[in-house]
C-alpha cells in the first residue's frame, strides 16, 4: 500500500488553514498531519513528522516564509514545498524558487487546481498557478537584465534599504516613499531577517558594500 502524502499547512490565518484542511480531507492519498502558525513552528513540525509536503505562506510570523523555506530545503530536502500566498510579484516568486520551493500557487486558486497542485508537488513535480506561469514565461522571454543586489529582497524592501544606506531616518524614508512609518518598520524588520543582520548599522554596511547607496 502506498504511503499517504503527509502534509503540514503553515499559515497564520486559522480560517485559511481550516479551508485548506477541508479541501485536502477528501483525497484518500492525502493526510494533513499538522498546522503551523509561524515559521519556527513549521520547521519544528517538519523535523518531527518527516513530511512529504509543506504548504507555506510567505507572510508568516516567527521568521518569514522565505527563511523557513530555505531552512527546510537545506535540512529536510525530502520535504517538498508548495508556496500558497497572495503575493504574485516577480520578486516574491523568484525568491521563493531560489529558496527551494517546488511550486507557487495563489490563495484564490480554485479548489480543483489547488488539489492538483498539492498532489503534483507532493510527488516531486513543479507546478504554478496560471497567472504565475504566465509571469514566468514573460520574464524568461524578456531580454536578460543586470543582476540586482540582494535578490531575496522585494523591490520595496530594496528601496527602503537604499535610503537607509544614504543615512535617512525612518520618518524620512516613509515620507520619500509615501509609506506609513509602521510599514517602513515592517520592511526594515524583514530586511534584517533576509540579510541575516542584527541591526541597522550592519544592514547599512552590507548595502554600501553592494553599491546600493
Amino acid at each position: 500500500m502506498t504511503e499517504p502524502l503527509t502534509i503540514v499547512i503553515a499559515d497564520d490565518h486559522p480560517l485559511f488553514r481550516k479551508g485548506l484542511r477541508a479541501l485536502l480531507g477528501t483525497p484518500p492519498q492525502v493526510q494533513v498531519v499538522g498546522e503551523a502558525a509561524s515559521g519556527s513552528e513549521s520547521a519544528r513540525l517538519a523535523e518531527q513528522l518527516r513530511l512529504r509536503l509543506m504548504l507555506m505562506d510567505l507572510q508568516i510570523p516567527g521568521g518569514d516564509g522565505l527563511s523557513a523555506i530555505r531552512e527546510l530545503a537545506t535540512t529536510l530536502p525530502q520535504t517538498n514545498i508548495l508556496v500558497v500566498t497572495m503575493f504574485e510579484d516577480d520578486d516574491s516568486v523568484f525568491a521563493a524558487l531560489r529558496a527551494g520551493a517546488r511550486g507557487y500557487m495563489l490563495k484564490d486558486t480554485d479548489d480543483d487546481a489547488m488539489a492538483r497542485a498539492v498532489l503534483a508537488v507532493g510527488n516531486g513535480e513543479a507546478i504554478f498557478s496560471p497567472a504565475i506561469a504566465a509571469r514566468m514565461m514573460a520574464f524568461f522571454a524578456s531580454p536578460p537584465s543586470q543582476p540586482v543586489s540582494f535578490p531575496d529582497l522585494t523591490e520595496s524592501e530594496r528601496n527602503v534599504l537604499r535610503l537607509m544606506a544614504r543615512g535617512l531616518a525612518n520618518e524620512a524614508i516613509a515620507s520619500q516613499l509615501a509609506l506609513s512609518p509602521k510599514t517602513v518598520r515592517n520592511y526594515i524588520s524583514s530586511i534584517f531577517s533576509k540579510l541575516h543582520v542584527a541591526d541597522r548599522a550592519q544592514a547599512i554596511v552590507r548595502a554600501r558594500d553592494a553599491g546600493l547607496a
